[in-house]
């Protein structure tokens, strides 16, 4: 009995484990998903095929490599992640990538909205 106890306790442990592992990691990639999807095919903008969005996209990210890395530098961060949530890839100043691709969603729906609400005339 005290066995059987045991493995159970293990794998309701390891099971809980993996239900909160990388929640931060898939909730950015489900996001960003989410929000190609409606790019493409609920408002039909094909924002994310124009190289004037990626321009727009590496503007921003250039910016949000100083800004992040300020915030979540690992030597004394100002906002902290529970690391069992992140993929435990940094990029540039020790920052998230998940931060990035929650920045392009964010991104990439702003700018879609943006086109989809713009004139009938085609103008950008």
């Amino acid at each position: 009995m005290g066995r059987l106890a045991a493995r159970t306790t293990k794998l309701v442990r390891r099971t809980v484990r993996l239900t909160s592992v990388h929640a931060y990691t898939i909730g950015a990639v489900l996001a960003l998903a989410l929000v190609v999807i409606v790019d493409l095919f609920v408002l039909r903008t094909k924002v994310v095929k124009t190289a004037q969005f990626w321009i727009a996209a590496l503007i921003v990210s250039f910016f949000q490599i100083f800004v992040d890395g300020w915030l979540t530098k690992l030597s004394s961060p100002i906002v902290q992640y529970s690391p069992h949530h992140l993929s435990g890839i940094r990029i540039f100043f020790s920052s998230p990538v998940e931060d990035f691709i929650y920045g392009l969603a964010l991104l990439l729906l702003t700018v879609s909205i943006w086109k989809r609400l713009g004139s009938d005339d085609g103008a950008t």
